[in-house]
């Protein structure tokens, strides 16, 4: 069952590529890349149906690579036991995910849950909404499922985040927020060199997300938001799934337009800020 097999890389369709998008992004290029216009395969294509459904939004999971992809799951699915090759990082989008060691009493996470699961450590995943979709990340490749009899210590502990558990700040010396109405927190890693975070932008939020970074990848977790930039012809509404990615110097036009607030998940090398 658990064969040490590569999956093949799911083809993404096509999505907006923007470069040098105003005078002050000169040198810098963006990807837009809308929840509808995710192909998706299969995270392991021998189990077919079976297997959770798959798609890289950046990266090859296949090959030794740093990989962001979503994973979605049926209503009461349950995996074997099992360990993985490589650590992996998991941000709830949506429906309520279970993972931890085989014998743990459930604990479902709901959307804007964070977890991490070590490399070697056994373990099950579960899914309980009626639609569950999680992103995973990963620093390299390739993503493999082994059995749990090759299980091993890498000196690394799981973490499970609950939403409920995670501490929203409105500024911090982790990233610049020099507006109202946005909220946010630090889930690994550093500003100095790589991280991950989260940002809530309020109901009515219009503003703009600033980053010089070589590596910014921004992936929509909750609520829907307006993207804007001078090289479209009108804005691109972005569902949770959506995926931004840009290098150099770029600014990020954002609008929430609806009365919920909107969830972004965020890895990059470098601080950013919100105004």
């Amino acid at each position: 069952m658990f064969s040490r097999i590569l999956i093949p890389t799911i083809l993404l369709a096509s999505a907006a590529t923007l470069a040098n998008a105003d005078n002050h992004n000169a040198g810098s290029l963006v990807k837009v890349m809308s929840a509808d216009e995710v192909q998706w395969g299969y995270l392991n294509p021998l189990r077919g149906v079976l297997s959770p459904g798959a798609a890289d939004l950046w990266g090859d999971r296949t090959t030794d690579s740093a990989t962001g992809m979503l994973v979605r799951f049926k209503k009461g699915f349950e995996s074997p036991p099992h360990i993985h090759n490589i650590t992996y990082r998991g941000v709830v989008i949506d429906g309520m995910m279970h993972n931890d060691d085989p014998t743990a009493a459930k604990m479902w996470m709901p959307p804007g849950s964070f977890w991490t699961q070590p490399a070697g450590e056994d373990h099950t995943t579960a899914a309980d909404g009626e639609t569950n979709l999680i992103y995973l990340e990963i620093d390299s490749g390739p993503y493999l499922v082994k059995p749990s009899d090759e299980q091993f210590d890498n000196g690394e502990r799981p973490l499970n985040l609950h939403a409920d558990n995670v501490v929203w700040l409105e500024n911090s010396d982790l990233h610049t927020i020099n507006a109202d109405n946005v909220e946010i927190t630090h889930v690994w890693g550093s500003t100095a060199e790589m991280g991950g975070s989260m940002i809530k932008l309020g109901a009515g939020f219009e503003g703009e997300l600033k980053t010089d970074a070589s590596e910014f990848r921004a992936v929509v977790v909750g609520g829907e938001v307006s993207y804007n930039a001078d090289d479209l012809d009108e804005p691109k509404f972005l569902k949770a799934g959506s995926y931004i990615e840009s290098t150099g110097v770029y600014t990020h036009q954002l609008e929430n337009q609806s009365d919920h607030e909107v969830t972004l998940y965020i890895r990059t090398n470098s601080r950013f800020s919100v105004q």
